[in-house]
């Protein structure tokens, strides 16, 4: 009977809400309950289960059940952690020693021992002039030694044996006072003798030109066969530079100057304490800074032509990464320790005409432009001087989608997560 009711009551009954008035009509749920799900593919029971769900969970609502229209946004709360604030400059690596190697003999330059751009270590022959006649000069002033100290031995023999005369009678004190006189003037000879010895013998030495310290070869400025060394114009072979260690050089402006000055209380510290702090180098190019060494000058005073003062630092090279004349980037720090400092990833952190700002959203999950004020970054961290609180939620993903005055489904980002700006 009800399925024939069910077959003449249908037709009639399936026009918009008119439906579910004729099916509670019926007085079999079960009926009802057939009937919606063969009309409707059981999308009515699906929400209403849905529904009772919601009720029974207190009617707290999922990020995904919010609203499916909203765009699930992640977020982030900023980090709080113990940071040192830095300055960051821009500067030059310079060799620490650049050397010009000069004849400082004259002659033939016979022999170079080097190709251009070789490293070369301490010690290492370079160059070799023509030797001959400073090899002769150096026997020469060995043999006038040898004459000078038989001269200087006669002279004391002939001394004691008249002073013996003397005393017997038998000689002129004249003549014992000229051999006292001769025995002196041969030991200043015999002086004399011996410092032609090491004259010839580091004239010999000046034909090896040698390298002074490790470093890397330039290329050479004369070819063998050509006379070097010429009185009054100095002839330079070749240059040398040491690359390891290397400084890096940069200049402070007067502003922060300052600012480390008052960090440290307004005192000028010593020549020690200025060579225990570190500084942190990197490439240009690059964003973290994997070189380390420590301060090694500080110029005593402002430039007044630049208003700046050279700040030096000194750190290992031993693979070469630096050359001189790299740009580079310089970290210094400023002296001063923020406990409790807040820190966003660097990639959340956007720029307009306003300034630099972060993307948040309040508390009706509403995105809103925040500016702030930037700190040092720490690895992929920035520090947030100003702008931000504790409590406040970051967009730090999908920077694209993040549009200020959208309201989004807020989700929170799982570490590493990328941003897609």
């Amino acid at each position: 009977m009800w399925k024939g009711l069910l077959s003449l009551t249908l037709p009639s009954c399936a026009r918009g809400a008119a439906v579910l008035a004729c099916v509670m009509a019926f007085p079999e749920a079960s009926l009802a309950e057939s009937f919606l799900g063969k009309l409707f593919g059981g999308r009515e029971a699906a929400t209403a289960t849905a529904a009772e769900k919601s009720l029974a969970d207190g009617g707290r609502k999922s990020p995904a059940s919010a609203d499916p229209a909203l765009p699930v946004i992640p977020v982030a709360s900023p980090i709080r952690q113990k940071v040192t604030e830095y300055i960051e400059l821009t500067g030059n690596a310079s060799p620490t020693n650049i050397v010009n190697l000069i004849a400082r003999v004259e002659g033939y330059l016979t022999k170079i021992h080097f190709q251009d751009g070789q490293i070369v270590k301490k010690g290492d022959l370079l160059f070799t002039i023509q030797q001959d006649q400073y090899r002769s000069q150096l026997i020469q002033a060995e043999a006038q030694v040898r004459a000078q100290e038989a001269a200087l031995a006669y002279a004391r023999i002939e001394v004691e044996r008249y002073t013996g005369l003397r005393r017997k009678g038998a000689a002129a004190q004249v003549i014992v006072d000229n051999w006292n006189f001769q025995a002196k003037k041969s030991e200043a000879e015999l002086a004399s003798a011996k410092a032609q010895v090491e004259i010839a013998r580091l004239n010999l030495d000046y034909t090896q030109v040698r390298a002074p310290f490790d470093g890397q070869m330039g290329k050479h400025q004369i070819d063998p066969g050509n006379t070097v060394g010429g009185m009054g114009q100095p002839t330079v072979l070749a240059e040398i530079i040491q690359l390891d260690p290397i400084y890096v050089v940069a200049n402070l402006s007067e502003q922060e100057v300052q600012r480390v000055r008052k960090a440290l209380g307004d005192r000028r510290v010593t020549l020690a304490e200025i060579h225990d702090y570190p500084v942190d180098v990197g490439l240009e190019a690059g964003q973290d800074y994997p070189l380390h060494g420590h301060i090694q000058y500080v110029a005593p005073a402002i430039d007044p032509k630049t208003g700046t003062m050279l700040v030096r630092g000194i750190l290992q090279n031993a693979d070469h990464r630096l050359l001189p004349g790299f740009f580079v980037r310089i970290r210094l720090p400023a002296g001063k320790v923020i406990p409790n400092a807040l820190l966003v990833p660097n990639r959340s952190v956007q720029t307009d005409q306003g300034g630099r700002y972060v993307v948040v959203a309040n508390k009706d999950d509403l995105l809103e432009k925040r500016y702030v004020d930037m700190g040092d970054l720490q690895g992929e961290m920035r520090v947030i001087l100003s702008g931000l609180t504790p409590d406040d939620r970051v967009v730090v993903a999908d920077l694209w989608r993040a549009t200020p005055g959208l309201k989004i489904t807020p989700r929170l980002a799982g570490d590493g997560e990328d941003a897609r700006p």
